[in-house]
Parts: structure tokens; C-alpha cells; sequence
């Protein structure tokens, strides 16, 4: 099969790897997309990985291929979604079926091969069926949509009428927009300083986007709720002054979640601190998302069901449908901001669109 195995850091090759079998338990998974997350340019180019080589990519979907042994639940040409993670099963926290929480997991596309592949192995619990109506583009996008969904649940969700202010628009804070209006918030505020990400959010349906370089979050926020500020404020850039930022505009008792990989050391100025403390604001931490294999209202279940009923809305996300052949190039330019990315799909050079 072909695939990208990167051989070391900034060492990335599209060359040919044999197709992996598929043990006890596992199944193969035909890729039809894997979106290229924030994370995986830092992991190709700069911080590296687990081992080497590997083949990178964790959010995808596709279509069985063969299942190993003991497999009962799914049957080649099923359509299914893949929860990267996979988990240990004896550790305390897989006792309480919190598989994010695991002290010893591994996962596909940093820790084992992963789905910027023509095919990949994966565990059959890690497995979800796409239903009717959503496409492979759309389920390739369960994994980002469920982070987003995870970390506005961290902070218990939002009520009708609360004002949520995110603060990076790209696609999570799209989708965690997204999330927060179909639970009622109004008004979503979003700003970015990339006019590209600000127009997507118009085109969404949200006119609270704000240049974060022209309007002074603190300012805009303050405006749109008589001084109040914002109940939730989601850090979704990882960015130093974003997380500021958001720090500064919430209200009393409001709730901060820190979403966005942090790119640098963040400094608290002792006046801020002193309002978070005074305002009892709450500090959320948020990382992957909830999955279960048998019930359905996880953040995996939850996504899928939301994307078919509409009630989310994924492909104008998708700026890039990129062929495996040429998704080195592709990834250059992304480390070098040369355009404008929302979503890369990546897929094999035989996919037809679906």
C-alpha cells in the first residue's frame, strides 16, 4: 500500500509499505480521508513522535476491508468512523470507562501507524458505523467535532441565552460554535486575527466574528452583555494572549476552558489573576473526548447522530481534498502558512468523492 512514513523529524516519504493484517479482535480499515489536525504539523516537522518510522494521521474514516478473528460486529464494505485512542482496559481510569484518562494508552497515528495510508489496523471497539445520509468527508470530521463537543461539556455545557465567546476560529472553534448555538447560546462571539477564518464564521451564520486586532475582546464582549462579560470563554488558538484574553472576559462565576495546544509559556499579569480569583471564575482543562463502545450518548455517538440530523455542519470546513501523492507538498505549505487551510482531507488517489 502507499502511505506517508515519517523516517524522523521533518523526514516524511511517500513510498510503499505492506498492507497491515489485521489480528484477533482488529480490523482493516480501507482509509477514505484523514484530516490533517494542528497537531500533526508540529509532530511531522518540529517535536517529532513515539517512534520512527510511523505513519501519521488520526482522524479518518473509511471502510472495512477484513476482519481478524473473534470479529462478530462488523463485515467488510461497513462504513465506519475510528476512535484513535486506544486504551488499556486496566488501569483506574479505564475501570470508570473514561478511555481519555488512561494511564497507558497508545494511539494510532502518533504512538502506532496511523491513517495517512491507503489502509490501517485498528481495534473493532474502537469502531463506529456511519449512518445513512453522512458522508466519509463529514465522518472523517467525527474526531475534531468531538473534541470541540468534549470541551464545551467540560464546563457543563450552556444554558439557552448564555453568551459563549471562543477565541481561535479555526475548524474546532468553528465546530465548537456550532455546538454551543445548537445548545441555545446566543450570542456566540467568536474572533481570530485571519479574515479567511472570520469570513467562514459569517458563512456560518455567526455575526459575531470579530478581527481580535481591531476590536478588543474584552471591549466586544462587555457591549454585547451590559458589562457582564461572557459565561463561557473557550481558548481554542493556544496562543498566550488568547488564553488573556479569555481570562479577561468572563464574568462572575463565568467558566474558562483551555482547549488550544499551548504554543508558548503563558505569564498571568497579577491584576488578572486577582480578578479571576475575586470573580471565582472556574479554569477548565479539556483533552480528546468521551467514548463508549455501547452506550450513545458519548462524544463520538453524539457527533455522528448530530452531522446526520443536520444539526451540524462540517463540509464548508473542508478547503482541501488532497490526493496521498501529493500531501507532502501539501504539508509544507501548510507549516509555511502559504494559503489559507481550514480542513485538509487527505485520501488515496483512487477515492472518488462521496
Amino acid at each position: 500500500m502507499k502511505a506517508l512514513v515519517l523516517h524522523a523529524v521533518a523526514d516524511v516519504r511517500y513510498e510503499d509499505m505492506p498492507v497491515p493484517e489485521p489480528k484477533a479482535d482488529e480490523v482493516l480499515v480501507r482509509v477514505a480521508y484523514c484530516g490533517v489536525c494542528g497537531s500533526d504539523i508540529p509532530r511531522i516537522f518540529s517535536k517529532g513522535t513515539y517512534r520512527f518510522p510511523l505513519i501519521c494521521g488520526h482522524e479518518f474514516a473509511g471502510v472495512v476491508e477484513r476482519c481478524g478473528e473473534g470479529v462478530v460486529r462488523f463485515a467488510p464494505g461497513d462504513r465506519v468512523a475510528v476512535f484513535p485512542l486506544i486504551w488499556c482496559g486496566r488501569c483506574a481510569a479505564c475501570e470508570k470507562g473514561k478511555y481519555v484518562q488512561c494511564e497507558s494508552y497508545d494511539y494510532l497515528g502518533s504512538r502506532r501507524d496511523g491513517a495517512f495510508a491507503e489502509y490501517v489496523v485498528a481495534p473493532v471497539r474502537n469502531l463506529l458505523r456511519v449512518p445513512d445520509g453522512v458522508s466519509l468527508q463529514e465522518a472523517a470530521m467525527t474526531e475534531p467535532a468531538a473534541v470541540a463537543l468534549h470541551a464545551l461539556r467540560r464546563a457543563g455545557g450552556c444554558q439557552p441565552g448564555e453568551t459563549v465567546a471562543i477565541f481561535g476560529a479555526g475548524p474546532i472553534g468553528l465546530i465548537a460554535a456550532q455546538w454551543a448555538r445548537a445548545m441555545g447560546a446566543s450570542p456566540v462571539v467568536l474572533f481570530d486575527i485571519v479574515e479567511e477564518k472570520l469570513a467562514m464564521a459569517k458563512g456560518l451564520g455567526f455575526v459575531h466574528a470579530y478581527h481580535a486586532a481591531h476590536h478588543t475582546p474584552e471591549e466586544v464582549v462587555a457591549s454585547l452583555t451590559e458589562g457582564q462579560g461572557a459565561h463561557v470563554c473557550l481558548e481554542a488558538a493556544g496562543v498566550p494572549q488568547t488564553l488573556l484574553q479569555a481570562c479577561a472576559c468572563a464574568r462572575r462565576s463565568g467558566r474558562v476552558v483551555v482547549l488550544g495546544n499551548p504554543s508558548a509559556d503563558v505569564t498571568f499579569p497579577a491584576n488578572l489573576l486577582s480578578q479571576l480569583m475575586r470573580r471565582e471564575v472556574n479554569l477548565y482543562g479539556t483533552w480528546n473526548s468521551e467514548y463508549a463502545v455501547y452506550s450513545a450518548d458519548d462524544d463520538w455517538h453524539t457527533t455522528l447522530q448530530a452531522v446526520a440530523s443536520g444539526q451540524l455542519n462540517l463540509k464548508p470546513l473542508i478547503t482541501h481534498r488532497v490526493p496521498l501523492s501529493r500531501a507532502i507538498q501539501t504539508l509544507h505549505a501548510m507549516r509555511e502558512g502559504k494559503g489559507f487551510f481550514c480542513k485538509v482531507l487527505i485520501h488515496p488517489d483512487e477515492q472518488e468523492e462521496d
